[in-house]
């Protein structure tokens, strides 16, 4: 068993208030991620559970047991570090066979061996059992960092970033495999530290997303992308992030529009979602659109978009970001690149107002959202 608990849970470092009473549940042999950006607690929170911080307020439950008054050695926990943590003077083998050499886990020197080579093939390290970590490269040192964890088998796995410092393309490798090993051979509780939400959204069974300390939502892949709870959950998740407009929610013969820029019938609000925004005590909201639900056109000779200028294009092979700028506002658009822009080129935009996220403007948070159309996919390229 590997349920895990953490009620109310707060850590200040003199004025810097590190966590604010942060409630999670992981559940047995989930792997659970932890994303947010750099600052917001992520680290924090996982040397609080592995017991390396003690926090000022709330507890630790492991199994439905407190672990707060247990040293970190008794939690039976494993950590991998964002730094790999690896013992320069010990070779593969040894840095892998470490946690079994000490007396609280100590084994017979076959146990041992066996239990190291069946890591190693796992992580397709086992030709590199006589090399010491400044013979390896870092997707190597990374193998055997997590090696070393494995062999524990303990009750949770924390994982602190274990993917940072490698290439992108060996990052997207080292993921995939990652969460192969996961699902067929840890058989245990994982949380995983990210800021990277591509990671967060191809690992995890679930995702607490954090900022300032505070859980902004916990939820699956799915739950996060189409029903972010706040415009800062929306914003995270995406490249280019979602583009979020202020706006005035305005009746006109009975239908409600939209006015952004002073052109409201750009901006008819569907139906489905009338009777959630009347309820709303402000007529000022916050509105986003991804990438996707913004199309563009070169010229609009009926005067039905919304007309705007390019400010930059830029390549990325397939693809390019161009961004436009209607008055003071940018909107970062996902294009092809087979169709170049020039910069102040006019161009036209039409939104889909089916597929757009309403936020409130005083609080940030998710105030409607039409139900998820065909074509909405969690993690875009």
């Amino acid at each position: 068993m590997g349920d895990l608990w953490i009620r109310g849970v707060s850590k200040r470092f003199d004025r810097v208030l590190a966590l604010d009473d942060v409630d999670l549940q992981v559940n047995n042999r989930e792997f659970f991620v932890l994303f947010g950006p750099t600052g917001a607690g992520k680290t924090t929170l996982l040397n609080v559970i592995a017991g390396i911080h003690i926090p000022d307020r709330g507890h630790v439950y492991l199994n439905g047991r407190p672990v707060d008054h247990l040293e970190p050695n008794e939690r039976d926990v494993a950590m991998v570090f964002e730094n790999y943590a690896l013992y320069p003077h010990l070779n593969v083998f040894e840095n892998i066979a470490s946690p079994l050499y000490s007396p609280r886990y100590r084994q017979p020197k076959e146990v041992v061996r066996q239990e190291v080579m069946r890591i190693a093939r796992l992580l397709d390290i086992d030709a590199l059992l006589e090399r010491f970590p400044a013979e390896l490269s870092n997707g190597q040192r990374q193998r055997v960092a997590l090696g070393r964890a494995l062999i524990r088998r303990p009750e949770v796995f924390l994982m602190d970033e274990p993917l940072v410092h490698l290439d992108a393309k060996l990052r997207h490798q080292m993921r995939a495999e990652l969460k192969e090993i996961q699902s067929q051979s840890l058989d245990t509780t994982t949380i995983y530290v990210t800021h990277d939400y591509r990671e967060a959204l191809s690992l995890g069974d679930r995702i607490a997303v954090i900022s300032r300390g505070r859980i902004e939502q916990v939820g699956t892949p799915e739950e996060v992308y189409h029903r972010p709870a706040s415009e800062f959950v929306a914003k995270a998740f995406g490249d280019p992030e979602m583009n979020v407009v202020e706006g005035e929610l305005i009746e006109d013969s009975g239908r409600m529009y939209l006015d952004l820029f002073g052109q409201p019938r750009h901006f008819p609000v569907p139906g489905d979602l009338r009777n959630i925004l009347d309820h709303h005590s402000s007529r000022a909201v916050r509105v986003g659109f991804r990438s996707k639900q913004i199309r563009f056109y070169p010229e609009d000779p009926e005067g039905k978009w919304l007309a705007g200028r390019v400010y930059s294009f830029e390549p990325l092979g397939a693809t390019a970001i161009l961004i436009v700028k209607v008055g003071d506002h940018s909107f970062r658009l996902r294009v092809s690149s087979e169709q170049s822009w020039e910069i102040d080129q006019p161009i036209h935009l039409a939104f889909d107002m089916d597929r757009a996220f309403f936020f409130s403007a005083s609080t940030g948070k998710l105030l409607a959202r039409s139900e998820e159309r065909k074509g909405d996919v969690p993690w875009p390229s």
